[in-house]
């Protein structure tokens, strides 16, 4: 195993600070932390009152970031998120007043609750990581991030998000509920005070981004991706998906997995990486045939049958000849 770096020791001290908050949810926090250190957005599907936005606010709070939390509602206009241009009559000039999404981890509540003409102002910002409002275009800080929760397509008032929009979220993580005696230490740890008032920065931007450089450095042999890109052409010709994943998910898979082995302290990717972040880069990617939905068969289903079907890689592909 690789000597521990700075970057590796920085991501896992964020997850563990996070982890002073969220309680018993290691996986869950790990992965957005992942999506994080991959440039990647995070879709946090769940129902109420299991802790989304909580998770959010301490990652963002844990990485020393600038955050701002947008709630979506019905009536919620596009200019909300983006901003607004006016004409200021002191000056006689017309002035950007920026929106919420010109921040550095933004925070999408209930993000299915908006409609799709506000849902889709979003989708260049997560894109291209930038806006553009009365034909000019604002960039956005660096790192950018843009965590959504969801509450489940089934509640009313809900508005199934675009394919389009779906594909640009990296990953997208299910919280659960949590123990019996994971839930008391919950109720002990708000006794008095809320935890998240008591959190405190471990890194800050100029770090998070010194980390997704980082990652980008993380070895990967050729094997690892030949599997990457077998697990995704899977997934387009299996009788079970209308659609299959797009190859922005083979790229999601290989910066997942990198950063996963930063972690983890390795300097290449195995293919545990791949395969451990798989359900969350493409589950939620996947359109289910008609037939499959009612024998069952969703996101998860389909893709733990993929990683049961596709040869893994052997021990060949470990770190990079040196010297």
């Amino acid at each position: 195993m690789a000597t521990a770096t700075r970057p590796e020791l920085l991501a896992r001290e964020i997850v563990q600070n996070v982890e002073k908050v969220i309680v018993g949810k290691t996986d869950v926090i790990e992965l957005v932390v992942i999506a994080l250190i991959s440039r990647g957005h995070a879709l946090i599907e769940d129902v109420p009152g299991v802790g989304k936005t909580m998770l959010a606010r301490s990652v963002a709070r844990s990485a020393g970031c600038d955050f701002r939390r947008i709630q979506f509602t019905p009536d919620l206009l596009p200019s909300d998120i983006t901003g607004v241009s006016f004409y200021n009559q002191k000056t006689s000039e017309f002035e950007f007043r920026a929106g919420p999404i010109l921040s550095q981890i933004v925070l999408a509540d209930e993000v299915n609750r908006a409609t799709p003409k506000t849902q889709s102002a979003l989708l260049e910002a997560m894109a291209e990581r930038q806006v553009t409002v009365e034909g000019v275009t604002h960039r956005l800080d660096d790192p950018f991030m843009v965590m959504a929760t969801q509450n489940p397509i089934e509640y009313e008032g809900t508005f199934p998000l675009p394919e389009a929009q779906l594909d640009r979220f990296f990953l997208r993580v299910r919280v659960g509920y949590p123990t019996p005696n994971e839930e008391i230490a919950i109720l002990d740890n708000q006794m008095l005070t809320e935890p998240i008032d008591e959190l405190t920065p471990v890194a800050n931007p100029h770090e998070i981004v010194e980390l997704q450089n980082a990652a980008r450095n993380i070895y990967v042999h050729e094997l690892i991706k030949e599997y990457i890109v077998a697990l995704t052409n899977r997934t387009r010709d299996h009788s079970d998906a209308s659609l299959g994943v797009s190859p922005r998910a083979s790229l999601a898979l290989m910066r997942g997995a990198q950063a996963r082995a930063m972690i983890g302290g390795r300097d290449f990717v195995s293919p545990d990486d791949v395969k451990a972040i798989a359900p969350a880069v493409m589950a939620h990617r996947l359109i289910i045939s008609p037939t499959a939905r009612m024998r069952g068969v969703d996101g998860e289903t389909l893709v733990a049958e993929v990683l049961d079907s596709v040869p893994v890689p052997g021990a060949e592909v470990g770190g990079p000849a040196r010297g």
